[in-house]
């Protein structure tokens, strides 16, 4: 059994720097609060988080997670990484580091951001990360099979997430054919649709509903929506019934 928590399933997309006025940010529907994109699964008795963007302390904190195994990264962009400085809580509690799983290019963008985390100097109580690499070939997490999926998010290459007959993919507009076959047979796909309107690097609506209806999954999730999507329970309303836009705090089960 597998569980998935949406941590967020926003995005900083279309988002301006002051406080947004647009009707759906002003929603009182808590399904139209969204914090920004991540996952947290909970599999053969650990917890592993995809991603740590700007809100990562407060979904922790939301969430009543206690204790997480690794943080897998999809890509360097901030809204995914920014938040990554607050696993020293983990560190204080579990007295170890964090394992992260990123490929090179990731992992070079971590070591600037967070360059105080490497220096020769360690100043006391900055998170302890051990960064491992990650390639487009299947690993395992203290047991656990994970297979990497490469996307593309406009020019820069992404990775997705296959765990059992799960899959993870944010931030991404196009699938090649050899990557679509490792999402055959999904009971749960998760899947990014930023808005109705064309992106240049993001799956519109459509997009995404034509991959789901190419792939077939049992169910599948959207994610990463931006509030240019519009109300939440107006766009449940013209999914397919099994297509659902995923919210905040939702927990899903694969068995």
């Amino acid at each position: 059994m597998l569980k998935l928590t949406f941590l967020g399933t926003g995005t900083s997309q279309g988002v301006p720097i002051i406080a947004c006025k647009c009707p759906v940010c002003l929603s009182k529907n808590p399904k139209d609060k969204r914090l920004r994109s991540s996952v947290l699964i909970h599999v053969d008795g650990q917890n592993l988080v995809v991603d740590s963007g700007p809100d990562f302390r407060y979904q922790m904190l939301r969430a009543g997670v206690e204790n997480i195994s690794a943080i897998l990264f999809t890509h360097e962009h901030k809204d995914h990484t920014a938040g990554l400085d607050d696993i020293r809580a983990f560190n204080w509690v579990n007295k170890k580091a964090v394992a992260i799983y990123a490929e090179k290019r990731v992992q070079e963008s971590l070591k600037m951001e967070f360059s105080y985390v490497f220096a020769d100097f360690k100043y006391p109580g900055i998170p302890q990360m051990k960064l491992i690499d990650l390639n487009n070939e299947p690993f395992h997490i203290n047991g656990t099979s994970i297979q990497p999926i490469r996307v593309r998010h406009l020019k820069l290459p992404v990775y997705g997430f296959r765990i059992g007959d799960l899959a993870y993919i944010t931030d991404a507009n196009y699938i090649s054919a050899e990557e679509k076959e490792k999402l055959k047979g999904l009971k749960v796909l998760v899947l990014n649709a930023l808005r109705k309107e064309k992106h240049l690097s993001h799956f519109t609506l459509d997009e995404a509903l034509a991959i789901v209806r190419e792939l077939k999954p049992e169910k599948a999730y959207l994610t990463h929506i931006s509030h240019q999507m519009g109300f939440h329970d107006e766009v449940q309303a013209q999914l397919p019934d099994n297509v659902f836009l995923a919210y905040d705090e939702l927990e899903i089960e694969v068995d």
